[in-house]
């Protein structure tokens, strides 16, 4: 009995597998209000909560992310806020494998800015800053109500980070 219970089979390893997280394709509306001096287009799977000093909370409900938005008007403050929205993302330098930058600019908006890409198990993983050099200031961060494993959450990531950059893209001062 244990010899025929040997057969020729040979012995395979399990293949490798991966979560596959599907979210739906993206739907853009736009997002304004009678009190903020700023409108951009929003994807119409997330819900935004704002408040009457132009903070807002962009929820994902599915994905328990949160991005924040706050704004700031600039009033010969521009320097310190620039220097803020920098902090914003190297703060999570301890954690981050890397802290990718990428200039933003459009001239026919003006709004002008940078976006911070953070590799590795950071609280934030997208981060970004604009502002018209005059008047505002807007800065937005992405976090996850989760403990941070940056290869678990990464599908959501990007979902996010490309909702982010439509909003930079979109984004305009009124």
């Amino acid at each position: 009995m244990i010899l025929t219970s040997c057969g020729n089979e040979d012995v395979l390893p399990k293949p490798s597998a991966s979560l596959a997280l599907q979210y739906p394709d993206a739907t853009y509306g736009t997002t304004t209000t009678d009190y903020c001096p700023f409108v951009f287009e929003l994807n119409e799977y997330a819900r935004v909560l704002s408040k009457n000093d132009c903070s807002m909370k962009i929820e994902y409900p599915y994905m328990d992310a949160t991005v924040y938005l706050t704004y700031n008007k600039v009033d010969d403050n521009l320097t310190q806020l620039l220097i803020d929205g920098q902090k914003l993302s190297y703060k999570h330098n301890i954690k981050a494998d890397v802290i990718k930058d990428y200039p933003f600019m459009n001239e026919k908006s003006k709004v002008y800015g940078m976006m911070y890409e953070v590799e590795g198990n950071a609280a934030s993983n997208a981060q970004f800053y604009v502002t018209d050099s005059t008047n505002h200031f807007l800065t937005a961060s992405l976090y996850f109500d989760t403990r941070p494993n940056y290869d678990s959450i990464l599908p959501a990531v990007d979902y996010v980070k490309k909702d982010m950059i439509n909003l930079l893209e979109t984004l305009q001062w009124k």
